[in-house]
């Protein structure tokens, strides 16, 4: 049983005493706002913004105080969020609707920052296709994007789950257990996906996520309690996060020296970190974040993000069907019930960013 698992099952068996004490904490003003990320191509900016001054730059705009923190585990991040630790953190979009938004905790993405554009694949030592994948073991993060991935890679060729055998295997031990000779086929995300293909140049790259654009949306999210009484706290970090990606893009030196910081903390130097870049389609700008985050495609993505999720058991073992978790898009238009909306795309401070309004 996944980390992941394991904490849908706590907070189905206390999400009563957890939304009370969430939304106690929530309510009302404050002057301090806590901040997680991890180490993933798409959330490095954060990264830079907190250690060169741009984060306490728009902070102090709006005379309020945000800690940028790094974890080292991803679910662990998003596990804190969901406890009220934090008051935002990036997550994937799976992720935001199957841990705090299933949960009973609010959640709005304030920022869809990229989307995974190759940066998470399907690598296979023994074949060349999908087709071939048939029959084998694939070590993968069960019930995470990976495993979307594979489902989704799945479908598309006219295969299912039960041509595989997925093998649960933590990100932190993929990369070394895929170049073990007992393991053939793994779905794996950046940066172990470089990793691996650095040391292992013959193994075929047969899926990627290029192949559904769109569907594995990185984002910071935030708790929709602390951003509506605070909404200078959602006006800074959109602040900070796009200055920090108009100073990164581009060949000058200062968006190399840049990208080379975001680079070296993430383990990698800044060819290897503009590689990845290559495979992340990141917004630049505020006028591409709002484009992506209204455009109609993002509710028919989550339609097919909580049937798989629903069908995996990750909205709730007691839910009694996909539309358990609402959710509400830029548009006003929602999915799922009404009466249980958790999870929000919410374009309005981006919207500030475009019109120059921060």
């Amino acid at each position: 049983m996944t980390f992941a698992k394991r904490l849908f099952q706590l907070f189905a068996a206390s999400a009563a005493t957890l939304c009370l004490s969430v939304s106690a904490s929530a309510a009302g003003q404050k002057d301090n706002f806590q901040v997680a990320w991890s180490i993933y191509s798409g959330w490095m900016p954060w990264g830079y913004a907190a250690e060169h001054g741009i984060i306490d730059k728009w902070a102090d705009k709006y005379g309020i105080s945000i800690e940028v923190v790094q974890l080292n585990d991803y679910i662990e991040s998003i596990n804190q969020f969901s406890a009220g630790t934090y008051d935002a953190c990036g997550m994937t979009n799976m992720d935001a609707l199957t841990i705090p938004a299933a949960s009973g905790v609010d959640t709005t993405g304030l920022i869809l920052g990229d989307y995974s554009n190759g940066n998470d694949a399907i690598l296979l030592k023994k074949g060349s296709s999908m087709a071939d994948i048939r029959g084998q073991q694939v070590n993968l993060v069960e019930l995470s994007v990976s495993h979307y991935l594979l489902a989704r890679a799945l479908d598309m060729n006219a295969m299912s789950e039960r041509d595989v055998k997925v093998m649960n295997t933590s990100d932190a031990d993929i990369a070394a257990a895929f170049m073990t000779p007992g393991v053939t086929a793994a779905a794996v995300w950046n940066p172990q996906l470089s990793m691996i293909k650095a040391q292992m140049p013959e193994v075929a790259e047969v899926f990627d996520s290029s192949q559904i654009p769109g569907e594995i949306i990185d984002m910071m999210a935030v708790n929709t309690a602390v951003l509506e009484a605070n909404p200078a706290f959602g006006k800074a970090l959109v602040g900070a996060w796009f200055e920090t990606l108009e100073l990164m893009s581009g060949d000058s030196d200062e968006a190399r020296a840049a990208r080379t910081y975001m680079a070296e903390q993430s383990g990698t130097d800044l060819a290897g970190y503009d590689e990845q870049l290559t495979r992340t389609k990141m917004f630049y700008t505020p006028a591409s974040a709002l484009e992506f985050a209204a455009a109609p495609d993002l509710r028919t993505t989550m339609e097919r993000v909580r049937d798989f999720s629903f069908d995996k058991g990750l909205l709730g073992d007691g839910a009694p069907d996909a539309d358990v978790v609402g959710m509400q898009f830029a548009d006003g238009s929602t999915l799922g019930d009404t009466d249980n909306i958790k999870l929000r795309f919410d374009t309005r401070y981006v919207e500030m960013a475009v019109n120059g309004d921060l």
